[in-house]
């Protein structure tokens, strides 16, 4: 029997069949036949490759085997992506990013069983990948550009609003970064605006996770809005799709994933002192902490880049055309992504004590033109 006609028996088995008889009927024959191996692997390219013509990256890809699978499914994956990557087109600094990301330990060694196991699973769910809006139609044309020594400068102020473990140095850490963000991204607006070919708006992915993945969406829907993006949550497959100038998106990724750390940590300290209170309820203790975050958040963002740009404009008469223009941008780019969206409500966010704490959290981690920290 040929390596092509084991891998097929077992495909038919078991990838169109969920039932875990199928499963372990397939995987016998693939554990069977180690001549099989290398048309398994090239196989798994394959999927992989069909992903990527379905709109999927490879950070979405390893996000969702993470959500429904386990962590050996993910090096297995990893393994697959870098393998598909060496025959790829090259796909832009964003993609190569993500390649970098890509765990790079080896899947733990077991039996045969069990490996050919795991890899059915992990196929079975890379078959069923649905169809995604593809975000390269408006990468930049310009090809990779190093870091600028703004957004360098904005990474490691987070980085240490995120470290420290004094609120107020973490307050006046943060605002330094998001009006460093608003006046970065008003400079490139304007260098855009002069360029012979200025980039149109592209767009990324931005793992939103469980749980309380709905108030983590709300969160990062003021934190792009602010920026001069716009997001729209997939709650099904766990991200939300970001659209913007590079720069914005860039700013909006590095200030999203720093408030949601810097949240967490302040929840599990409120959630700390209502326990030595007596309180045994934190669910929606949490969902409300965050909702009130989020919405806080959001607010003082916006006013922060607002002013921001309103102070530019009154120096630079061409600011305020140039920004509406790219809002217009923005705008159709997402109407063209996603021509049907609906709006979600905010569920639980029903406790008082979290709204209160989730509030004070937010001023206290909150974006604002406030005296920077010596040497900043």
């Amino acid at each position: 029997m040929s390596t092509s006609s084991t891998v097929d028996r077992a495909f038919r088995a078991a990838l169109y069949d969920t039932d875990d008889t199928a499963l372990d009927t397939a995987a016998s024959l693939l554990a069977a036949d180690p001549a099989a191996d290398a048309e398994l692997d090239r196989r798994g390219a394959e999927f992989v490759a069909t992903a990527w013509r379905r709109g999927w990256q490879p950070a979405d890809v390893v996000r969702i085997v993470r959500r429904e699978l386990d962590d050996v499914h993910v090096l297995l994956v990893a393994r697959l992506v870098r393998a598909q990557a060496a025959q790829d087109r090259p796909r832009g600094p964003r993609w190569a990013a993500q390649l970098e990301d890509l765990p790079d330990r080896a899947a733990p060694r077991t039996d045969r069983f069990s490996h050919a196991t795991g890899v059915l699973e992990l196929y079975r769910l890379l078959l069923r990948l649905p169809v995604l809006e593809p975000l390269d139609a408006g990468a930049p044309r310009h090809g990779p550009r190093p870091e600028s020594r703004a957004l360098a400068r904005i990474r490691a102020l987070l980085a240490k609003a995120e470290a420290t473990g004094y609120p107020q140095e973490a307050e006046a850490l943060s605002a330094k970064a998001q009006e460093l963000m608003a006046r970065h991204s008003v400079d490139e607006a304007l260098l855009s605006a002069h360029a012979p070919s200025p980039d149109a708006p592209g767009a990324c992915r931005i793992g939103v996770e469980p749980p309380y993945e709905q108030a983590k969406a709300v969160l990062l829907d003021a934190v792009a809005d602010a920026n001069h993006c716009r997001a729209v949550w997939n709650e099904a497959l766990g991200f939300s799709t970001v659209v913007g100038f590079e720069t914005d998106l860039e700013a909006v990724e590095l200030l999203y994933t720093s408030l949601l750390v810097q949240a967490e940590t302040a929840m599990t300290k409120a959630e700390a002192a209502q326990r030595a209170g007596g309180r045994k309820r934190t669910k929606t203790f949490r969902q409300s902490f965050l909702a009130a975050y989020a919405h806080r958040a959001g607010t003082r963002l916006r006013a922060v880049a607002e002013r921001t740009a309103a102070e530019t404009g009154a120096a630079d008469a061409d600011l305020l055309p140039v920004l509406a223009s790219r809002e217009v941008a923005v705008t159709d780019r997402l109407e063209r992504m996603f021509p049907e969206t609906t709006t979600t409500r905010l569920r639980g966010a029903d406790d008082a004590a979290g709204w209160t704490e989730g509030t004070r959290a937010a001023d206290r981690a909150q974006v604002g033109h406030r005296r920077p920290l010596p040497g900043q």
